[in-house]
């Protein structure tokens, strides 16, 4: 099928986790590439991760929704983005979500054209991919294959100036995000790497070069086994909005973290990121790896993993996959990046 011409709206449905808003970011500047940078780009997402684009003038105007499993007919949020886009009919609708519960929502939007998941036709792969990479496959038919080849997730966050005026943080500091979205989860975090890890890594790190602690609001108690903090370390726990974070890791000469939506940010702000992986597929949940960022992910490799939602890993006791990760392994992998 040709590309379309004359596309002026597209609106974007994405409602997962922050991880994922991030990997569809890269529609955006694809969409600007392919149709001009005038072109208005709305997103429906829930209004926690809408978070992500406060400062982002890509973005035109954002539809909050909350509650995604509840009937057009009961959820006034859905009600209006259908009157809306009756009202402003849109060239173009990318529905990058595969949840029943959407389905009714994305027929009844009014679009000249639409497409992504549930639409277009799934690609079979021989190999696994980047997450990333498989959501670019979901609007590959409005976007030519040079563009498309170079599409990667990109944020904007709080200037730089408001961020430093506001924190006066050093810009040559290792960013480290000890936590993850299980880190409030009853049982055994298997993404989670050793406090004594972290302690040890902290203490040798901060003796070279400054080191930034960050984690979400409500997470304070999750750092206290990895406290009290030497000289050199910064204390950034819920002090931050996801704008000032984005500027925050963006500063950093390096990023730490488990699998997480920090990861993720990283990547996207090209910082150097180093994400330990244990459960979790280095190839297909990594950080998505483009041609002007470096995403390392240190893992084992061990014959169980990697087991996410698996009956391998409900029945495993002990992550030695992350346990088994060491800071020296970490250390060095920074040395031979030239960070430290």
């Amino acid at each position: 099928m040709p590309l379309l011409t004359d596309v002026k709206r597209v609106l974007i449905l994405r409602c997962g986790a922050l991880g994922d808003l991030i990997y569809a970011t890269s529609v955006i500047d694809a969409l600007r590439m392919q149709y001009g940078e005038d072109i208005l780009i709305d997103f429906i997402t829930t209004p926690s991760i809408a978070k992500l684009f406060e400062y982002d003038p890509r973005v035109n105007h954002l539809f909050h929704l909350k509650h995604k499993k509840v009937p057009i007919f009961f959820s006034p949020q859905k009600r209006d983005i259908i009157r809306y886009s009756k009202n402003n009919p849109y060239d173009v609708f990318i529905s990058l979500e595969f949840g029943k519960q959407f389905k009714s929502l994305i027929k009844a939007i009014h679009a000249t054209h639409k497409t992504g998941m549930g639409i277009l036709e799934t690609v079979d792969s021989n190999k696994p991919l980047n997450r990333g990479k498989t959501t670019k496959l979901y609007y590959r038919d409005v976007i030519e294959d040079s563009i498309l080849s170079l599409a990667k997730p990109f944020l904007i966050g709080v200037p730089q100036e408001q961020w430093y005026q506001r924190f006066s943080l050093p810009k040559n500091a290792i960013i480290m995000a000890p936590s993850n979205s299980h880190n409030q989860k009853k049982g055994l975090n298997y993404r989670a790497w050793p406090f004594e890890h972290w302690r040890l890594l902290i203490q040798s790190l901060s003796a070279q070069v400054p080191i930034i602690i960050v984690g979400a609001r409500g997470e304070e108690a999750f750092f206290d086994p990895i406290k009290p903090y030497p000289a050199n370390v910064i204390d950034m726990v819920g002090k931050l909005s996801i704008g000032e974070l984005i500027t925050t890791v963006k500063n950093g000469i390096a990023l730490i973290c488990t699998d997480s939506a920090t990861g993720h940010i990283g990547a996207a702000v090209d910082t150097p990121t180093f994400v330990l992986m244990g459960p979790n597929n280095p190839i297909t949940d990594s950080p998505y790896q483009s041609n002007t960022n470096t995403v390392y992910a240190i893992s084992l490799g061990l014959s169980c993993s990697p087991c996410y939602k698996t009956k391998t890993m409900k029945r495993c006791k002990d992550n030695i996959c992350m346990q088994h990760i060491t800071p020296e392994m970490v250390f060095n992998s920074l040395k031979l990046a030239n960070i430290v």
